[in-house]
């Protein structure tokens, strides 16, 4: 799908895949939707977190939410396709890359990390994909990142670095082993932006989300058949809050709301917004998380995670304002 030209009264797509200028209401829907899939994504840590303590493994919980996703999408993106399969198999290799990459392979890489090294460390290694992406379009489209983009940058990292707590030397030992891990998993979420916000696919959201979340299940079930991924299951009641609930309901959470919701989002923002400024909304993700563990499961958060939240807000306002400077171009494959 190719990008409307002005005269048609559409938006023009640049070739980071940020849309300018597009109307008001373009970029507000854009920036909603990023924030439900952060949000979204956000979740999944408080409902894996009863199930790890009933004695589900990783592993088990990934492939539930990640399969659960794939039978609710499905149905919506062969609905989407309105019987053109073309998209479909013009780009088969692109949604096996997504499906792979972008959603098992993160996944797996980062349970791997979090085997060898603190949660905090992995997660600030992984959640460098925003300044992954900016350097991606810089060395492969010659995209020179403007000035705020850079302070945006700089800003969201250091606030980062405050929300996940690691100042003063909180964040433990670094293994080698862990590092690579989670940098893999910044590629997988790399990956995972840049693919959302192509446009020239021709592939409906829901169609790639569909299509992105069947690839990872089966490709998550091989990981499991073959021992490499663990897969322990419960049917222990976690507990929320002092509350305890069936073990199918936060299984239905993680697969409904932080999968499917999560990824069709994602994608309907990357193409809205472009995979710059998505990425770096997407770090709300991180905050949101935070005030999720603080009301479900009573974690007050510390002053200076607020701070950090500060911080991440000012990065993405600053990315914005880069992204919206950028001049207007064809978008580049």
């Amino acid at each position: 799908m190719s990008a409307v030209t002005p005269d048609t009264g559409g938006p023009v797509v640049s070739a980071a895949g940020a849309v300018g200028p597009a109307p008001a209401r373009r970029l507000t829907t854009g920036l909603v939707l990023a924030g439900v899939s952060a949000a979204a994504f956000s979740l999944s840590g408080v409902f894996a977190s009863g199930l790890l303590d009933t004695g589900w493994s990783p592993g088990a919980m990934v492939l539930a939410r990640v399969a659960l996703a794939a039978v609710v999408v499905l149905p919506l993106g062969i609905l989407s396709l309105r019987g053109d399969w073309g998209p479909v198999r013009r780009n088969l290799g692109l949604i096996s890359l997504y499906g792979a990459v972008s959603v098992a392979g993160c996944q797996f890489a980062y349970f791997s990390a979090v085997q060898y090294m603190p949660v905090g460390p992995a997660l600030l290694i992984e959640y460098t994909a925003p300044a992954a992406v900016v350097l991606w379009f810089w060395l492969r489209h010659g995209q020179r990142p403007r000035g705020a983009t850079v302070l945006g940058a700089l800003l969201a990292a250091a606030g980062l670095v405050l929300v996940l707590d690691l100042v003063g030397g909180a964040g433990g030992a670094m293994h080698p082993a862990g590092v690579a891990w989670a940098l893999l998993a910044m590629l997988g979420v790399s990956t995972y932006f840049v693919i959302n916000a192509n446009v020239d696919t021709g592939l409906p959201p829901l169609a790639l989300a569909a299509g992105g979340l069947t690839t990872a299940t089966v490709a998550l079930g091989l990981l499991g058949a073959t021992g490499l991924m663990p897969l322990e299951y419960s049917t222990a009641s976690p507990v929320y809050g002092g509350t305890e609930v069936p073990w199918w309901l936060p299984i239905l959470g993680l697969g409904v709301v932080t999968a499917a919701l999560a990824y069709v989002a994602g994608i309907a923002a990357g193409r809205l917004l472009g995979p710059r400024l998505a990425s770096f909304v997407g770090l709300f993700e991180v905050v949101a998380a935070i005030g999720f563990a603080w009301l479900l499961l009573g974690e007050l958060p510390r002053p200076v995670q607020l701070v950090g939240g500060v911080l991440i807000l000012a990065g993405v306002v600053a990315v914005q304002a880069g992204e919206k400077r950028a001049p207007a171009e064809r978008p580049v494959g």
